[in-house]
């Protein structure tokens, strides 16, 4: 195993830890009476992190994207949450949010770098 399917494996498995962990929220919004936002993004959250890790374990081309859109809703629940609801503070949210973008994109852009040729 070289240090390339190695980094893959560990990302696939982290997102698909987030996933769950974000996953776990939903049953105890649905409990109380949930803001239907909040709701959607952390629905939205679950499904993009277990895709991208299903999709960066099996080698998938399409989950590059899947990371990129797992960050933007991650920023866009943290930017509903401080701007729209003010549960959270905004800088905090704001700090959150450009952080989850870059992230994505770092490992997206991770995800599609294709090997190149190797010399012997």
């Amino acid at each position: 195993m070289n240090d390339r399917s190695t980094a893959l494996l560990l990302i696939a498995v982290v997102l698909a830890v987030y996933g769950l962990y974000i996953a776990g929220y939903v049953p105890a919004m649905l409990l109380g009476q949930p803001v239907p936002l909040l709701l959607i993004g952390f629905v939205l959250q679950a499904v993009c992190a277990l895709a991208a890790a299903v999709g960066v374990w099996r080698g998938q081309s399409w989950a590059a994207g899947v990371v990129v859109l797992l960050g933007v809703s991650i920023a866009a629940t943290w930017l509903i949450e401080a701007f729209v609801l003010g549960i959270v503070a905004y800088l905090y949210a704001l700090l959150i949010a450009v952080l989850a973008v870059v992230v994505a994109l770092i490992i997206a852009a991770y995800v599609r770098r294709q090997p190149g040729p190797r010399i012997d």
